[in-house]
C-alpha cells in the first residue's frame, strides 16, 4: 500500500446573494450557517486499517443511523395514513408516492390526491433499500436481488435490471445510468440498453450513493463519512471532502449542488461538484437524517427524528434560511418532495404511517 498523499485546500467561492420573500407558516427560528472557507482534500490509498487517512473519522466506521425518537407530544401537521409497517424510504412523481416498507418485496403506489386510499402494490424480486426519482421514473434499488428497478407509476409496472454487486444508488447522467455497488466499493456505468460499458473503483471504502448535479457526479461513501468527485471522462475517482461526522442521506438542489445530512454532529452540508467545493454547512441540531429538495419553493426539508420534526430551509442565499418548522410521526427517518404539488411526504419507520403535508 502506498502512503496517503498529503492534504491540499481549496477555497470556497461566495454562494448566490438571493435571498428569499416568503414567510412560512409556523414559527421560524434562526441557526447561523458556519462560512466555510477551506475543506480537507484527500487522494490516496483506502486502507481502512492504514490509521493514516486523514477523511477517516474512526478507526472502525460505522454508518451514521437515525437517532431514535421519542413519543410525539405534538399532533403530526397535515395528514397521516397507514402504511401497513415501518417505511424504510420514499419517493414522489407526478402526485404520485412510493413507498417501501421494511420486509417486503415491493412498492406501494399512493395517490396523493386522496393518499388514504388503498395503494397499488408493485412487486418486486427483492426488498427495497432505497427509492429515487430519476427523470420522472421511480427507480428503487434491491440490495439482496442485486438489481434495481425503474418503476412506471403510470402503469404501475417495474423494469428490472440487474448489476454486477449490491445496489445503494441510482443516477442518470444523459443517457447513462450510475449504480453505486456498496460491496464492490465501486459504480458501475451502464449505457442507454443498460448494459454495464465499465466500472469505476478506487480509494472508497463504500459507495452508498451516487449523484450527479451541477455537470458533476458525487459518490457518497458513508463509512469514511465523505464525498469522492467521479470523473467519467477518465474513469477515476477523484478528490474526496469530508462530510460531517456521520454523513447519512443525500438529494441535490437546482443550483448544481449535493446537500448531506450529518447525523452525528447535526448539519446540513452543500457541496458543489465542479470541482468538488464545500459551500454550506448549516447547523441543525435534533437528529438531522432525511433530506429532499422542493424546487418550486426552494427549500431543503431535512427530518429530525430527535424532535419528531421537519424543518424546511430556503437555500437560495448566502446561508440557508428557516422558513418551515412542523411536528412529524415518530421516527421520519424517510422525506420526500412531489415537484408537481411540493406536497412533503414523511414516512414513520415506527409503524406511525404517512404523513403528507402541504406548506
Amino acid at each position: 500500500m502506498t502512503a496517503p498523499s498529503a492534504l491540499r485546500t481549496s477555497s470556497s467561492r461566495s454562494s448566490s446573494s438571493r435571498t428569499s420573500r416568503r414567510r412560512g407558516p409556523v414559527r421560524t427560528r434562526s441557526l447561523a450557517a458556519l462560512a466555510i472557507t477551506s475543506a480537507l482534500v484527500l487522494t490516496g490509498c483506502s486502507d481502512t486499517g492504514a490509521g493514516g487517512d486523514q477523511l477517516q473519522v474512526v478507526e472502525n466506521p460505522e454508518r451514521a443511523s437515525a437517532a431514535p425518537s421519542p413519543a410525539t407530544t405534538e399532533d403530526p401537521a397535515g395528514r397521516v395514513v397507514p402504511a401497513g409497517g415501518d417505511v424504510t424510504d420514499l419517493a414522489a412523481t407526478d402526485g404520485t408516492l412510493a413507498a417501501a416498507l421494511a420486509g417486503e418485496d415491493a412498492v406501494h403506489l399512493h395517490d396523493l390526491d386522496d393518499p388514504g386510499a388503498a395503494p397499488r402494490t408493485v412487486r418486486l424480486p427483492g426488498e427495497a433499500g432505497s427509492l429515487r426519482t430519476v427523470d420522472g421514473t421511480i427507480v428503487a434499488t434491491m440490495p439482496d436481488a442485486k438489481a434495481f428497478a425503474r418503476i412506471d407509476v403510470a402503469t404501475g409496472t417495474a423494469e428490472v435490471v440487474e448489476v454486477d454487486g449490491v445496489p445503494t444508488g441510482v443516477a442518470a447522467d444523459g443517457d447513462r445510468t450510475l449504480v453505486a455497488l456498496r460491496d464492490a466499493k465501486a459504480v458501475q456505468v451502464l449505457d442507454a440498453d443498460d448494459s454495464p460499458v465499465r466500472t469505476v473503483r478506487d480509494d472508497l471504502y463504500s459507495a452508498d450513493d451516487v449523484l450527479v448535479a451541477g455537470g458533476g457526479a458525487v459518490v457518497l461513501d458513508q463509512l469514511r463519512t465523505a464525498v469522492f468527485s467521479l470523473d467519467l471522462a477518465d474513469h477515476t475517482i477523484g478528490e474526496g471532502l469530508r462530510a460531517g461526522q456521520g454523513a447519512a442521506d443525500a438529494t441535490t438542489d437546482e443550483y448544481g449542488r449535493v446537500l448531506v445530512t450529518d447525523a452525528r454532529n447535526g448539519a446540513l452540508l452543500a457541496f458543489d461538484t465542479d470541482p468538488l467545493l464545500l459551500r454550506q454547512r448549516q447547523p441543525v441540531p435534533g437528529g438531522a437524517y432525511g433530506v429532499a429538495y422542493d424546487a418550486k419553493r426552494h427549500v431543503a426539508w431535512v427530518t429530525l427524528t430527535e424532535r419528531n420534526e421537519v424543518v424546511g430551509y430556503d437555500v437560495r442565499g448566502g446561508q440557508p434560511e428557516e422558513k418551515f418548522r412542523l411536528p412529524t410521526v415518530r421516527q421520519p427517518d424517510s422525506v420526500t418532495v412531489d415537484e408537481q404539488t411540493s406536497q412533503v411526504v414523511i414516512g414513520s419507520a415506527a409503524e406511525e404511517g404517512i404523513q403528507v403535508i402541504t406548506p
